[in-house]
């Protein structure tokens, strides 16, 4: 009798098959995304078709486009009545609209060496846990071969500036061992002796040593201003911020109320009255027959400003923490500067990430209402010299789309940095 329960064991594996293609890939990603469902289809297939509507109402514009004319009338005469845009401002124009109409063109070199090298500059800084920490001394020195660059002058300027703030560091950090007022006081007494000092020093040696051609301030516009007042401003609104925030929860009332007055301020006023403080009043603070220059003073106003907001955004992620992240560090022994630095700092700077952009691209934008105080500007340019002059008065959509496009990249540029400094710092698996 033969056994008809013996079974057949295979040996051997299949080879692997490729999954279906409705399963995997663009069709897989589509059908997700974009189909998933009879609602999802249809507002799909809408937005397919406003796009549409928009992309073929665009692009005659566009692809039409006259680039070579010196004027509008000359461009009108070359579309003869087609559809087509009249980009000739942009190359007519294109130096007034970067650096101003005053700015030496032949000097035009020089903010374009500080726009390039404010990148290594920001790379050790934004990149930190990949680029060797040694760099961070070009970041230090950054600014004032930036301002040496842009204004010209004297190399002797920004180097004496440079060692006065050098000097006060090393005399706060001796001093501060024993009290942090007398290192304070001490540090700033060392800087302004040192830079008195560097007066005569300069005197004697002469204004020409390694100086550039002098450009006042009065003769930067056009988007290299935005950018000078956005960096800068964005730059010192930071720690001037975190400052503020810890100054709100200290235990010392004097300390509390001050940066509390501070804050409520200058975020209950708007910052184009600011605006206007910086150019009539803020100069009547300073000693009489000192000339202080209107975009340090724009600087000033701006920075309080973004300092106030960013103060409060941090003061949410210091509240967001749980207590016991500051009782882990009173465990560990550490004063209130080290667990600050350590612990505490970190993870509250970590969640206020979204926030602080947010006031970043803001107040990068906001920089544009200094045309309101006569301040060329790239929006000031638009405005004022090229919408006034003869030749392209009639020109709207062309120059507002070239600020567009460089205010989107700036801004958009920033958000994917903070999105990507988001997944960098997600240490927490949830």
């Amino acid at each position: 009798m033969s056994d008809t329960t013996t079974s057949f064991v295979r040996t051997e594996m299949l080879p692997e098959q490729e999954p279906p293609a409705s399963q995997s890939g663009a069709i897989k990603w589509i059908r997700d995304n974009l189909f998933s469902d009879v609602l999802n289809s249809i507002l799909t297939l809408i937005a397919i078709y406003i796009i549409f509507q928009i992309v073929t109402g665009v692009w005659p514009w566009i692809s039409n486009g006259v680039w070579n004319t010196s004027s509008l009338a000359e461009c009108r005469e070359v579309l003869d009545g087609a559809t087509g845009g009249c980009f000739s401002v942009l190359t007519e124009r294109w130096n007034q609209l970067l650096f101003g109409f005053k700015y030496p063109p032949e000097e035009y070199w020089r903010p374009i060496v500080a726009f390039i090298l404010l990148f290594a500059a920001a790379a050790p800084v934004m990149f930190i846990m990949f680029l060797p920490k040694k760099l961070l001394v070009f970041t230090a020195i950054y600014p004032f071969l930036a301002f040496w660059l842009i204004w010209g002058g004297t190399i002797l300027t920004p180097v004496f500036a440079a060692v006065g703030l050098v000097v006060g560091y090393l005399v706060y950090a001796n001093l501060v061992r024993n009290s942090f007022a007398a290192g304070f006081f001490g540090g700033i007494a060392a800087a302004f002796v040192t830079w008195w000092i560097s007066g005569f020093i300069t005197a004697a040696i002469g204004p020409d040593f390694m100086a550039l051609e002098a450009v006042p301030s009065r003769d930067m516009g056009g988007f290299m201003l935005n950018m000078i007042l956005g960096v800068v401003c964005v730059s010192l609104s930071l720690p001037i911020g975190i400052v503020l925030a810890l100054g709100r929860q200290s235990d010392m009332p004097l300390i509390k109320w001050i940066c509390v007055v501070f804050i409520e301020f200058i975020r209950g006023v708007p910052l184009i009255t600011l605006l206007f403080v910086a150019n009539v009043v803020l100069a009547y603070f300073f000693p009489p027959g000192s000339s202080i220059d209107l975009i340090l003073r724009v600087i000033i106003m701006i920075t309080a400003f973004s300092s106030a907001y960013i103060a409060e955004v941090i003061r949410g992620g210091l509240a967001a923490l749980p207590k016991g992240q500051y009782e882990a560090a009173d465990s560990l022994g550490l004063d209130y500067p080290q667990a600050m630095r350590l612990i505490i700092l970190p993870q509250a700077l970590k969640i206020s990430i979204p926030g602080i952009v947010n006031v970043a691209v803001g107040l990068f934008k906001d920089t544009t209402l200094v045309s309101v105080i006569s301040m060329f500007d790239l929006v000031g340019m638009i405005r004022g010299p090229i919408l006034a002059s003869t030749e392209w008065n009639g020109v709207y959509w062309e120059l507002w789309s070239f600020a567009v496009v460089l205010f989107f990249v700036v801004c958009y540029g920033i958000s994917q940095y903070s999105q990507w400094l988001e997944r960098q710092l997600a240490t927490d698996h949830r």
